[in-house]
């Protein structure tokens, strides 16, 4: 199973927001190809933000382990998520209220877009 690895220093955060972008109603998606290397080799570098501007933590919290859970639905897939790159995802508050179905494939294919 693929671990999912969050960045941790502010160089990595700026330096993936520079790169490649993709936007959706409900998160926005930010990449840039491994420039480091992970601690374990099959973990994936993402991180997931939510602004405070969304609601309480409660709220924030929900739409973090929504997205997190649909991109490990995406791990189990081949091909739906390139390990050779390091993400940001921004949650939208919007994501709150939709339904973990209708989220998957407009994720999948964002990804699919950036691993283009």
């Amino acid at each position: 199973m693929v671990k999912l690895e969050s960045l941790k220093k502010s160089f990595q955060f700026k330096k993936t927001l520079k790169e490649k972008k993709v936007h959706s109603d409900y998160f926005s998606i930010f990449a840039t190809k491994n420039f480091y290397k992970p601690k374990d080799k099959s973990s994936l570098l993402i991180s997931f933000v939510m602004k405070k501007k969304i609601g309480n933590a409660v709220k924030r919290n929900k739409i973090r382990r929504k997205l997190k859970a649909i991109v490990q639905k995406l791990l189990k897939k081949r091909g739906a998520i390139n390990k050779d790159y390091t993400y940001i995802v921004f949650g939208k508050s919007s994501a709150y209220a939709q339904k973990h179905d209708l989220l998957l494939p407009i994720m999948e294919k964002c990804f699919g877009k950036i691993n283009k």
